[in-house]
């Protein structure tokens, strides 16, 4: 049981710590995520609304467990990374790794966790 807590906390702190440095890329490097955002032919109106959203599903996941809302987070972790790999790899800038790494972390987060509460 203990095991499980470790790789259940080590994997959501991980991922956590790479959410908050994403969200706050995007609300203090605003211009340099712009750019990017254009580069994929996304509208740069989303970029807060977006690091918000990140922000807010990490409070999901560690202060909602075993909740409703928690696997709304975790779902939509998922996708968000799903679709951040594929745009970076459609464009082919090769930054598709962290999409990956998330995604590891993520399925090893929600895993564990439900190893751990259940």
């Amino acid at each position: 049981m203990k095991k499980n807590k470790i790789i259940f906390y080590v994997s959501t702190g991980l991922l956590t710590l790479m959410m908050l440095m994403s969200a706050g890329m995007y609300f203090f490097n605003n211009a340099e995520i712009a750019k990017l955002f254009e580069a994929f032919g996304y509208p740069t109106y989303i970029i807060y609304p977006y690091g918000i959203a990140k922000v807010l599903g990490l409070v999901a996941l560690w202060f909602f467990r075993g909740k409703f809302l928690n696997e709304w987070a975790y779902a939509g972790f998922f996708f968000a990374f799903i679709l951040a790999f594929f745009a970076h790899f459609m464009i082919g800038d090769g930054e598709q790794t962290g999409a990956l790494i998330a995604m590891v972390l993520l399925i090893t987060s929600y895993i564990f966790s439900k190893k751990i509460d259940g």
